[in-house]
C-alpha cells in the first residue's frame, strides 16, 4: 500500500464529494480507515427493509461497494477514480432492528486492479454477509 494517511474526516469528505444523491442517501458514516482498510455504519433505517423488516440486500451491496472504494482511497492516500468490475456477496444472516458494520479490506493494490474483501455485521457481532470486489483504477 503506499501514499499518505487518509484520516476519517477526508474520508468521510470523499464519501460526501464522489457518490450519488441516493448514496448520500444511506447516512454512512466512516468510523475508521487504516492503510488500506475502511469501517463505515450503515444505520439502520426503515425506509431499508424488506418485506419482514430484514435490511434489504440491494443497501447491503451498495455499503459494501462504497466502503471498498473508501478503503482503496485509503490504500491510494487520496481518492482516485475507480469503477466497480465485480463483486460477490455471501448473505448468511439478516439484519434487522439494527446498524450494519461494514468493514473493508484491500487484499491486493496493483497498477490498473485492486482486491478487496468485505465483511458486514450486526450490531451483535455476528457476521451477516461476506464479500468479494475487484475495481479497475482509472
Amino acid at each position: 500500500m503506499s501514499g499518505s494517511r487518509l484520516g476519517v474526516d477526508a474520508a468521510q469528505a470523499v464519501l460526501a464529494d464522489n457518490f450519488a444523491p441516493w448514496i448520500q442517501a444511506l447516512e454512512l458514516r466512516v468510523e475508521h480507515v487504516g492503510e488500506g482498510d475502511a469501517v463505515l455504519r450503515l444505520p439502520f433505517s426503515p425506509s431499508l427493509c424488506r418485506v419482514g423488516g430484514t435490511i434489504c440486500g440491494q443497501a447491503l451491496m451498495a455499503a459494501a461497494d462504497t466502503a471498498m472504494v473508501i478503503a482503496i482511497s485509503a490504500a491510494l492516500g487520496s481518492f482516485k477514480p475507480m469503477t466497480t468490475v465485480g463483486q460477490t456477496i455471501s448473505f448468511m444472516r439478516p439484519i434487522a432492528g439494527a446498524d450494519t458494520r461494514v468493514h473493508a479490506h484491500v487484499i491486493k493494490l496493483g497498477r490498473t486492479l485492486a482486491f478487496g474483501e468485505i465483511e458486514m455485521r450486526s450490531a451483535g457481532d455476528a457476521l451477516a454477509a461476506h464479500g468479494t470486489t475487484t475495481y479497475a483504477l482509472l
